[in-house]
């Protein structure tokens, strides 16, 4: 059996740790492109010029337009060549993060730095690609995860604690996801090369063969740590992050939404959380809610459909509660839901490229909109006693 696991070089988390950026762009060179929105640059300008002033480095700013578009990726690289940049950095949310993966493929080292920890993007050798007007266009699978992925745990703090809250949503379906592939001996990102699944590269390289792999004991002790550290930490530190300060807790669960979810989900596989959520994006209600959010309900809807027992369900649901994750369609701006709407939800989650596959039994359309309106009536019981 063929077993994949894939990481970054070196991932860093610290309070106050964007002082060192200069250090890591020192050790490839004098200056660095940055990719990041301009609000992002501002929230942290006084770290970025301490850092560039003390290990003597340059940072060229974009600037970036906020869309990971073909046309972006194209104009930052141009930038990155005419001022012969030496590393390129991603400071931001997903989408700077994202661009500054497609402009450093195959080119230059890649530094990784958000300024949320709303989802699990950060350290994965994968991006999602849109059009200029921000509708999707696919999937880039690299050659090489990030060199550095570098956490300021002080800039976390001080971000709105829905981010924060969205992360542990994304983070909460990586153990049951993990599980579920494992179940069914399914293949896992970590087994893709670069352009398996991509019909038209920002590189030019076309989709090669792909040798496929399954997951690796690492990556399932990653991902049940997750959940246990979601278990014990995730209230504390949603605490901390209304406060606006960095305790242990705050630091366990950045970790968790960041490092252990995101190696977990890529080393140990996606199933039906996050197929689900992908289905639930064509209803308009849904698009004001962060990605973190849907995943969440979508993790309640996995443990309907594979029948989890009643103890785990409410131990999820619980949770979802007690952060403050949805836990029903209402949560995630559906009021209601036509059979013809509901229908289209699951048939979005049931496309053969879909993750839903991963499941460790045939799973048709009938029997997603079934669990999705199982569990929705049990999370409006739990919330609002409908």
């Amino acid at each position: 059996m063929r077993k994949a696991f894939i990481c970054p070089t070196k991932y860093v988390q610290g309070e106050n740790e964007l002082l060192n950026l200069g250090y890591f762009v020192a050790s490839y060179g004098k200056n660095a492109l940055l990719i990041a929105h301009k609000d992002d640059i501002a929230r942290v300008q006084d770290k970025l010029d301490a850092t560039c002033k003390k290990f003597g480095v340059e940072l060229i700013e974009s600037p970036f337009t906020g869309e990971c578009s073909r046309a972006e990726i194209e104009r930052l690289r141009k930038i990155g060549k005419e001022n012969k940049c030496k590393c390129i950095i991603g400071l931001g949310g997903g989408k700077a993060i994202d661009t500054s993966k497609c402009v450093a493929e195959g080119v230059t080292p890649l530094i990784i730095v958000p300024t949320i920890a709303a989802t699990d993007a950060p350290t994965s050798h994968s991006a999602v690609v849109y059009t200029e007007d921000g509708a999707f266009d696919d999937y880039f699978y690299f050659k090489r995860s990030p060199s550095v992925v570098m956490i300021d745990t002080t800039v976390i703090a001080n971000a709105p604690v829905r981010f924060l809250v969205s992360g542990m949503g994304d983070a909460l379906s990586t153990y049951f996801e993990a599980r579920a592939t494992n179940a069914s001996y399914s293949n896992v990102n970590a087994g893709l090369p670069c352009g398996a699944r991509n019909s038209a590269r920002p590189d030019g390289l076309k989709p090669g063969p792909c040798p496929t792999a399954k997951g690796t004991m690492a990556a399932m002790a990653l991902a049940t740590l997750c959940y246990k550290t979601l278990l014990a930490d995730g209230m504390k530190a949603k605490a901390a992050c209304e406060c606006k300060v960095v305790t242990p807790a705050l630091e366990n669960i950045v970790e968790t939404n960041i490092l252990l979810s995101g190696l977990g989900f890529e080393s140990g596989g996606l199933a039906a959380a996050h197929a689900i959520h992908d289905g639930l994006t064509v209803l308009p209600g849904t698009h004001h809610y962060y990605h973190g959010e849907k995943v969440a309900f979508g993790t309640i809807c996995q443990l309907v459909l594979e029948n989890a027992p009643e103890e785990e369900l409410y131990e999820v649901i619980d949770f979802c509660l007690d952060v403050g994750l949805p836990v029903c369609l209402k949560d995630i701006g559906v009021e209601s839901i036509t059979k013809e709407e509901l229908q289209a939800v699951a048939e979005k989650s049931c496309i053969p490229e879909e993750s839903i596959h991963a499941m460790p039994f045939p799973v048709t359309t009938d029997m997603v909109a079934a669990a999705i309106i199982a569990a929705d009536k049990i999370g409006r019981e739990a919330k609002y006693g409908e």
